[in-house]
């Protein structure tokens, strides 16, 4: 599965940048995420709570930060496991460009997902899968509105 979007965030771009490099701020952007811990500068342990469909699960999992060009772009890549409910494996392009009205955050994202969940059906987890992203580009969004205000 793939996706892709383009959001403006109202910040200066090193603070958009610090943001998602901060293990605090992504624990309250990531929908369901209970725990995210930096072991090294290149890596974050992860553990979140999803409901996709019916199915419900808990998956822990690692998140390594490659390709940096700070404050520019990086890769994510991650995989988790969520017990029988099945396994992530994926990686995110994330690029941060000035414009005018803040920081352009673009975003190709790969998933491929095995075990119960993959069963429920591509169009249910594609749409998941998006309501997810989306929801976490709010949050961080609001996290820069919370600052001004």
């Amino acid at each position: 599965m793939e996706l892709t979007n383009t959001q403006v965030i109202a910040a200066p771009r090193e603070d958009v940048w610090a943001a998602i490099n901060d293990p605090e701020v992504l624990k309250r952007c990531i929908p369901g995420c209970e725990e995210v811990t930096r072991t090294s500068d290149e890596e974050m342990d992860a553990k979140i709570t999803l409901k996709v469909g019916p199915v419900k699960a808990s998956f822990t999992g690692k998140v390594i930060y490659e390709n940096v060009v700070k404050p520019e772009s990086l890769t994510l890549s991650g995989q988790g496991s969520g017990g029988v409910a099945g396994s992530a494996k994926g990686s995110a392009n994330v690029t941060l460009k000035e414009v005018p009205e803040g920081t352009e955050l673009s975003y190709e994202v790969n998933v491929a997902i095995s075990g119960k969940i993959a069963q429920l059906g591509s169009r249910l987890i594609n749409s998941t899968a998006k309501k997810l992203t989306g929801q976490f580009f709010d949050n961080l969004e609001k996290e820069f509105e919370s600052e001004e205000g």
